[in-house]
């Protein structure tokens, strides 16, 4: 039997992964990853001389171009398949993610004249210096009584299109004049493949404050916020987006010499990872929530009617799956919270014994931290590392311990930051419910879901829920290759839709988390003070963290 495959490639924080996939089974044949050469830029441009500003994240977009040259290569070697038994591609990434370009798609950081401007560069999703650009953007939509704020929780977040552009505008104007494009870069990387601007209506609908009915705010909006924002939709954006799900074009030429397909393949249009992951454990109905789990936690779910949850990243038609609407909200600090602790506050005592146990020294702490109680070493900690996305969405939070004492120990911060991470969550679970979105299942990919029991078991445990687990190690390149299967057609061996892709290609495992009755009581405790904790520090009645965060900053 002649198999046909599809190729999804996800675009993540540090690296970027293909994925290659037999269509008719789901089965992935082949992965390959490649480390970003530059990685998060946050302290020094590559010049090694331009220093960054505090809370800037930047990447480069030659990074991404080596990820398609690179894996997409390295998974049709692997598997010996041929070139032309791959009917299709998707792409999906980090969001917002954007950088300005030029009109023919060059980005502004390629030009030698601007290699030392940080603004030429891409702006990665947790790029957060945009944040007075945000509160302006706020406060103004309130003051004018814009609707679209409803549609986002009440508030739009630093890491978002708008506030990221408007930051340029103040800080770059000249930049900002040169740029005919800004641009996502899941958007970017297809026409990169295609030769198109096709921009996807994910990112347009969840980032960048588009409307499938309204469109994007109006032109008198954006000349309040800044004048010279007044005609960025027509000038800078576009009001061409296209439907997740729709065919971007095909691989070009100069693509195919690039990556090794054969010229004319189909491509998706781009998606954003977290939703692209959905139909990749076949969830195709309302009332499942799915959490990605890696650097930081994505909160995707479907639902059928438009309800307004305080914080929420978004709701989007067709946002997900074609038909439904499409909820978001996400927690900014997870995996990054534990790489933190681990690289700055474990003794030297406990990493050598990682290594004289062969264990890395996560897995050392995990181990520890298992065997404690709930409950036992008497801390709780707030999520706040990196900023708090839902539902406060306030990037200028930040983390804290309560509970230390001079017997404290390392695995004993560990579990508190783990716990930390898991009351996040559910914050986010019953401010859904509480405002009528029901949660029926919950759901959990990424490499955190993965491979760590202990912390999916606490996880069950704070949110007192079964959980499910994708079957897949690359859930969102799995999704994206579900796409690439979809725009390919039923007529090249792909599909007609993405539903009818889930129910042959998406998977969960048969195993599952279950809450544990004991752990469960003790955690409902535990919940009530995180809670007192989470309003006393994040909304308004105590704003020391935002004050220490200004003498930081005068000190600098």
């Amino acid at each position: 039997m002649n198999h046909k495959y599809a190729i999804g490639v996800d675009y993540g924080t540090q690296s970027g992964r293909a994925v290659l996939v037999e269509v008719e089974t789901g089965k992935e044949v082949a992965a390959a990853v490649k480390v970003y050469p530059h990685g998060v830029m946050d302290e020094y441009l590559p010049d090694g001389v331009t220093k960054l500003e505090p809370d800037w994240a930047l990447q480069h977009p030659q990074d991404y171009l080596e990820v398609l040259s690179a894996t997409i290569s390295a998974v049709l070697k692997k598997s010996g398949v041929k070139a032309e038994d791959v009917i299709g591609v998707g792409i999906d990434f980090t969001a917002c993610t954007m950088l300005p370009t030029y009109k023919d798609g060059s980005p502004l950081c390629f030009d030698e004249d601007l290699k030392s401007n940080p603004h030429a560069y891409v702006k990665l999703w947790k790029h957060h210096a945009a944040q007075e650009e945000a509160n302006q953007l706020n406060k103004l939509a309130e003051e004018r009584g814009e609707k679209f704020l409803k549609n986002y929780g009440g508030k739009i977040s630093s890491e978002w299109m708008i506030p990221k552009i408007l930051q340029i505008v103040h800080e770059a104007p000249e930049l900002y004049k040169l740029a005919d494009r800004f641009m996502e870069a899941a958007d970017w990387v297809v026409y990169q493949l295609t030769g198109e601007e096709k921009r996807n209506s994910c990112t347009a609908g969840y980032k960048a404050i588009w409307h499938k009915h309204e469109g994007y705010p109006s032109q008198d909006f954006f000349k309040a916020l800044h004048p010279n924002l007044e005609n960025v939709v027509e000038e800078k954006l576009s009001t061409d987006i296209y439907a997740i799900g729709s065919k971007a074009g095909e691989i070009t030429p100069q693509a195919a010499e690039l990556t090794g397909l054969k010229i004319g393949t189909a491509v998706a249009v781009g998606n954003v990872d977290a939703h692209v992951s959905v139909p990749a454990l076949g969830m195709t109905e309302a009332g499942k929530m799915l959490m990605i789990m890696g650097t930081s936690t994505c909160h995707v779910m479907l639902g059928t009617d438009e309800k307004i949850v305080p914080g929420m990243c978004g709701v989007v038609e067709d946002g997900i799956i074609p038909g439904l609407l499409g909820y978001e909200a996400g927690q900014s600090c997870v995996g990054d919270h534990f790489e933190w602790f681990v690289e700055n506050c474990v003794p030297a005592s406990l990493t050598k014994e990682a290594e004289e146990r062969g264990l890395d020294i996560h897995g050392l702490l995990t181990e520890k931290a298992e065997k404690l109680q709930v409950g036992e070493s008497g801390l709780i900690a707030l999520d706040w590392w990196n900023g708090n996305r839902s539902v406060l969405v306030d990037v200028d939070l930040t983390g804290m311990i309560l509970g230390c004492t001079l017997l404290t120990k390392p695995e004993e911060i560990y579990r508190a930051l783990i716990e930390a991470t898991a009351y996040g969550t559910r914050k986010i679970i019953d401010t859904f419910e509480e405002n009528g979105v029901p949660i029926r299942e919950l759901y959990a990919a990424g490499g955190i879901a993965e491979k760590n029991k202990f912390m999916m078991q606490i996880y069950s445990d704070v949110t007192n829920r079964e959980i499910r687990i994708s079957a897949s190690a690359q859930t969102p390149a799995l999704g994206s290759a579900m796409f690439g299967a979809v725009v390919a057609g039923k007529e090249k061996g792909g599909y007609d839709s993405i539903v009818e892709a889930a129910k042959h290609m998406g998977k969960v495992k048969e195993d599952y988390y279950k809450p544990n009755k004991k752990n469960v009581e003790i955690y409902e405790e535990l919940y009530v003070e995180y809670n007192i904790l989470h309003d006393y520090f994040g909304r308004g009645t105590n704003d020391v963290m935002k004050r220490l965060k200004k003498i930081k900053a005068a000190v600098k």
